[in-house]
């Protein structure tokens, strides 16, 4: 049954549906359009990074004008995240899915018609609408229709699309930048439109989300908070989103500048330095997947916060290039590599009424916070260095080990409701 069909006219009692042991065409397109979309989202906003200069430069902005256009950005997805996720519950995976794609496009592609700084910032906000549903919707489609043995592999996928796009922004932006200039680079914004046409045409409602639809009164919000032990959860996994989130911008969006300022890197070498961060993101996500599917959610999670908060604090001791590359690619591994555990543990903790609300409503409170990282490094490194603001970042991961330890709820081989 495709989107269009009434996903919306029956529903069966709230019980676990079992998903078939493996893997089925179906659960691999649904994997593919989460990922490519994902990927869009992951290639746009590094290339803002890479751009700051030249945009700053021709508009006439302001260092704090500049910064604020990554956090106009998250706000927006804040935005988009709460309305498209609980949309998504409500009209179905596919057809809110194609929809955030367009917006995020066609936006991004306004961005390289901006004349100043005020304009710049409405196109971008907007573009966020679409970025903020994107993730949300894609983890649950991919979740409902993977087996639970998998579950954890397959958020880590669709998280894996994300790191393609931010590694093709950092090898593809130094050549290209040259060459079309930052409005050509936002103009590159208008191809996620095509995949969402494929999207649209190509994919299919996972079959739980048609199964146990229905016409509900109440909103889906309210299964995030239903119960005290629900409540818990809820709020241990918006402190994890919040600090994944925080750290991983206050790295990433300062990291070229950080290596070009601190260390004299061209804008060539600082992209082949980020490269080597990304692909030990990659990395991460790759092994924090099989690790949670294999011995837990919940170990593998503070396995991996304890990583970072060693690694990020010795990123901002090592002086030598040889050092900020491999200490680069191992900080990588540890801070994003957990990020697909998040998408995870909001496909189990919720019910399919309410699952894609809970993904994008509690990731993009994360971006809210998160989206204050580039702004306190940025400040920290005017007032102390770059060195000092990213070992202060490192003691952020204390607070994602309390709450896994405290509020997390081991979920591993749990049957989606």
């Amino acid at each position: 049954m495709n989107s269009e069909a009434g996903a919306g006219s029956f529903a069966i009692p709230d019980q676990a549906i079992a998903v078939p042991d493996r893997v089925t065409v179906r659960g691999w397109k649904a994997l593919a359009g989460s990922a490519v979309g994902y990927a869009m989202d992951g290639f746009d906003l590094l290339i803002v990074s890479f751009i700051l200069p030249a945009i700053s430069a021709a508009l006439a902005l302001t260092s704090a004008q500049a910064g604020s256009l990554v956090s106009w950005t998250l706000l927006g997805a804040v935005v988009g995240g709460i309305v498209f996720g609980t949309m998504s519950d409500h009209f179905g995976r596919i057809r809110v899915l194609t929809w955030t794609i367009l917006i995020f496009a066609v936006f991004t592609g306004f961005c390289g018609l901006a004349r100043g700084y005020w304009d710049l910032v409405a196109y971008r906000t907007l573009a966020g609408l679409g970025l903020g549903g994107e993730f949300g919707i894609g983890m649950a489609l991919a979740a409902e229709a993977w087996p639970a043995s998998r579950r954890a592999r397959v958020s880590s996928y669709v998280g894996l699309g994300w790191n393609i796009g931010v590694l093709l922004a950092a090898l593809v932006t130094p050549q290209l930048l040259p060459i079309v200039g930052w409005r050509g680079m936002f103009f590159l914004g208008l191809l996620p439109a095509l995949v969402a046409s494929v999207v649209r045409r190509t994919l299919d409602e996972p079959e739980i989300f048609v199964r146990k639809h229905a016409c509900r009164k109440e909103s889906s919000i309210r299964f995030l908070f239903k119960d005290a032990p629900t409540r818990t959860t809820t709020l241990g996994i918006a402190i994890l989103c919040c600090v994944q989130i925080f750290g991983y911008y206050g790295i990433m969006i300062w990291m070229p500048s950080y290596l070009a300022k601190s260390h004299g890197f061209s804008l060539t070498k600082s992209g082949m330095w980020t490269s080597m961060t990304i692909l030990g993101m990659v990395v991460g996500i790759l092994t924090f997947g099989e690790l949670a599917d294999r011995i837990g959610r919940r170990p593998s999670l503070i396995a991996f916060q304890t990583g970072a908060l060693l690694m990020v604090f010795l990123y901002s001791r090592v002086a030598t290039p040889v050092a900020l590359l491999w200490v680069g690619a191992c900080m990588g591994i540890f801070v994003n590599g957990w990020m697909c555990g998040l998408g995870t543990l909001m496909s189990e903790a919720y019910p399919t009424a309410a699952r894609a609300t809970a993904q994008n409503v509690l990731w993009n409170f994360g971006r809210a916070v998160g989206g204050v990282g580039p702004l306190a490094v940025g400040a920290l490194a005017a007032k102390y260095s770059y060195n000092v603001a990213i070992a202060l970042l490192a003691s952020i991961y204390i607070f994602a080990i309390i709450a896994t330890i405290f509020f997390i709820p081991e979920l591993k081989g749990k049957e989606l409701d």
